[in-house]
């Protein structure tokens, strides 16, 4: 048995199962939940000079109260450039600027919206639990072929997939606790 072929596919493994709770984690980040949150802006990005820009490079961005977002821009040419990306952006707010600050009031969530972003925040779930499986399924089908090739005895190979599917486990909690906390923020009123 090549024990250091195996342990470098484990950490492949895991890493994959961590990429993929972080992916989820950073979708949740931008998913808005009727809080300010400045991180809904990190997929904005305005053309500052022909150079696509994000806008926390160009502002600095502060929640002033539980529901209202400031955006204040260094510089001041880009205010309406800032202003007109966000209004473009998918994140459902429309900014209002006095011309030295842009603000983002998040309207109070109703039960049927809280619904389609608990949909949402599933799905999204739901995809990394995918991503998980097929990163599981790559490290079975290598332990599959050392098995057959003889590289793997059949009690290492059970004891294996055993650790495989622990390690799935695990991350799959990961995944549903992190989900069942999001959940409870969106519906807390």
């Amino acid at each position: 048995m090549n024990q250091d072929l195996i342990d470098e596919k484990f950490f492949d493994y895991e890493a994959e199962l961590d990429k993929a709770l972080s992916h989820q984690t950073n979708e949740y980040l931008v998913i808005r939940a009727g809080r300010a949150n400045p991180h809904i802006l990190d997929k904005i990005s305005i053309d500052y000079y022909g150079v696509p820009t994000p806008i926390k490079q160009l502002a600095n961005i502060s929640v002033q109260e539980a529901r209202i977002l400031c955006i204040n821009v260094w510089d001041a040419s880009q205010i309406k450039n800032v202003s007109k990306a966000i209004a473009a952006s998918d994140i459902g707010i429309t900014p209002t600027d006095d011309g030295k600050i842009i603000r983002l009031v998040f309207p109070q969530l109703n039960e049927e919206r809280r619904k389609e972003i608990v949909k949402q925040i599933k799905k999204i779930a739901e995809d990394t639990k995918i991503a998980m499986r097929s990163a599981r399924r790559d490290i079975m089908d290598f332990l599959k072929d050392q098995k057959k090739n003889g590289e793997v005895s059949e009690d290492e190979f059970a004891s294996l997939e055993s650790d495989v599917q622990k390690m799935l486990d695990k991350y799959t909690d990961k995944v549903d606790g992190l989900f069942a906390t999001k959940e409870k923020e969106i519906l807390e009123i």
